[in-house]
């Protein structure tokens, strides 16, 4: 006699001792489970641009674009070489630009990096508007449990135009960004009932404080001045930003993790030591994060605008002879190759983070299959706010086709973006200035 069992995609067994272990998705989940793999988003960023060297330097193969040859294939630069066997997994994308770029403050780019800020026209009180991976954390958060993960090389948001963060709430506030590996294991990977009570306890004690502080603040309001109006604001991102985290951690509290193994991690790597094991370790949790679906969207934010921060001296401490920042303006042939040599290292560290990607198995595929990697700069070189260098990997069931340099004139970042929307199933018929999606592109329907 056969029976017909439906289980709920969050069943658990209970033993002994009030142990639970999550069960695997089974068929009796139903197909609408077992069916639809995650879908993540990770944006990873890099600030200065990229070395596009002077024709006159004679060394084009160091170019962060690919060469195209008349077949249409794309060749590898020598700065972006440590991604070839991806090829068939990545695409570049050229042309790119916001419409709002020309007309801001040049470092303002990796603040509308996510956005497309539309400087000109605001909404009141506010500078930005809300990131690509804050609209995909409103629709995937129901799933997983943290809404999303933001990480820079410095913590915090920075300041206004040298910001630490390219993550921006729904309301166009910067989200303070994690950049501790130990610290963001503990959040993901360690939470338990106990710390989690002790912390919500913490919040509220915040949260009545700040009340108290803003109702105050609202009847001297003419009086406060700009900056103290906007660290207002950004305290109190800070607090929405927990509190969110908190209710999203409760509600999964008694379901365990998948078992996965942490024995590569060094969680005391730290950004004042070795460049490439402080990106590795980062870059290794978001993969285990992606793995146990603990979150589907992700930013990254691997340097800071205009020599901001310890990632600066990154060159120094591999060998190059000046900064990030001081590479980057270089026109002379031996400044440009040394300035592309930097993009050659971390190429190296994209190309650690596909592979492991690569290496988590989902049920239909690989995590790398189920999530798109954006890789870029809001600059193509310093302060040059078009042909903004652009890679987009993974989401090989998402719809995407790779292996191709892609270009069509002039395009609008944003129209990118709503593409990677539809992509992954987010219902948006627009994001920032959008004009559509792309067409004869890299996109294709899921």
């Amino acid at each position: 006699m056969s029976h017909s069992l439906k289980l709920d995609r969050r069943a658990f067994l209970k033993g002994s001792g009030g142990i639970a272990l999550a069960l695997p998705v089974l068929d009796a989940m139903g197909a609408e489970v077992t069916a639809v793999a995650p879908r993540r988003f990770c944006a990873i960023y890099t600030a200065n641009g990229m070395s596009l060297p002077r024709a006159e330097n004679d060394i084009s193969d160091w170019s962060w674009f690919p060469a195209l040859e008349q077949n249409g294939q794309f060749v590898f630069g020598n700065s972006t070489a440590p991604l070839k066997p991806f090829r068939e997994k990545l695409s570049f994308m050229g042309g790119l630009y916001h419409p709002s770029g020309p007309k801001a403050d040049p470092h303002t780019c990796s603040d509308m990096w996510l956005t497309g800020a539309p400087l000109h026209n605001p909404k009141p009180g506010t500078y930005n508007t809300a990131g690509l991976d804050q609209v995909i954390a409103l629709h995937t958060k129901q799933f997983c449990r943290q809404p999303s993960l933001v990480m820079s090389i410095d913590a915090g948001t920075g300041f206004l135009s040298r910001t630490g963060t390219i993550s921006y709430s729904l309301e166009g506030r910067p989200i303070p960004a994690e950049n501790s590996p130990r610290r963001i294991f503990d959040r993901l990977f360690r939470g338990d009932r106990s710390s989690l009570q002790a912390e919500h306890e913490k919040l509220q004690r915040r949260i009545r404080l700040v009340d108290a502080v803003v109702e105050s603040a609202r009847s001297l309001d003419k009086q406060l001045g700009k900056s103290d109006r906007e660290r207002m604001d950004q305290y109190l991102t800070s607090l929405n930003e927990v509190e969110s985290r908190l209710v999203a951690s409760e509600k999964w509290i008694d379901i365990p993790l998948k078992k996965q193994d942490y024995s590569h991690l060094n969680l005391d790597a730290s950004s004042e030591g070795e460049p490439a094991e402080y990106y590795r370790n980062m870059f290794d949790l978001i993969a285990l994060a992606f793995d146990a679906d603990i979150t589907r969207s992700v930013t990254f934010m691997l340097n800071r605008e205009d020599g901001m921060g310890i990632s600066d001296t990154f060159p120094l401490k591999l060998g190059l002879s000046k900064t990030h920042h001081n590479l980057s303006h270089a026109t002379d042939k031996d400044g440009q190759l040394q300035f592309a040599k930097y993009d050659l290292f971390l190429s190296q560290q994209i190309a650690h983070f596909l592979e492991k990607l690569s290496s988590y198995q989902d049920r239909n595929g690989t995590v790398l299959d189920n999530s798109i990697v954006l890789y870029g700069s809001g600059a193509s070189t310093t302060h040059t706010s078009t042909n903004l260098p652009t890679l987009i990997a993974g989401g090989a069931n998402l719809g995407l086709k790779h292996g191709r340099y892609w270009k069509n004139g002039q395009t609008r970042m944003s129209n990118v973006y709503l593409s990677i929307l539809q992509s992954l199933g987010v219902p948006q018929e627009s994001f920032a200035d959008s004009t559509g999606t792309l067409s004869n592109s890299i996109f294709g329907r899921a």
